[in-house]
């Protein structure tokens, strides 16, 4: 029996990293990522959805739609929540196989 890589299932599955279906995919998997980075962080806070959309300014239920899929969240929405819940947020680019770095 073969053994196949992640990469490899996802090459078949998915399709090659550039195709449409493989971008939707792997753009919806750090979306995912970023809601459960915000629930725990949320959570290690010891906040309500209610308590950090009070601090935010927005209702439960967008903190709620978040945590489960940040997709819709704008740029400015998730500075807003990292900053409520005094956590400190890094941004790196990647370019082929080396990091954009700031003058």
């Amino acid at each position: 029996m073969k053994l196949h890589s992640l990469s490899e299932m996802k090459d078949k599955y998915l399709g090659k990293l550039g195709s449409e279906d493989r971008d939707q995919y792997e753009y919806e998997l750090r979306m995912e990522l970023l809601g459960k980075m915000i629930k725990s962080t949320r959570q290690e806070r010891k906040l309500t959805q209610e308590e950090l959309g009070q601090l935010v300014g927005v209702q439960k239920a967008q903190i709620s739609k978040l945590e489960s899929s940040a997709n819709s969240a704008t740029v400015d929405t998730l500075l807003k929540i990292f900053t409520a819940l005094k956590a400190e947020i890094n941004f790196s680019v990647k370019l082929d196989d080396r990091f954009v770095k700031l003058p």
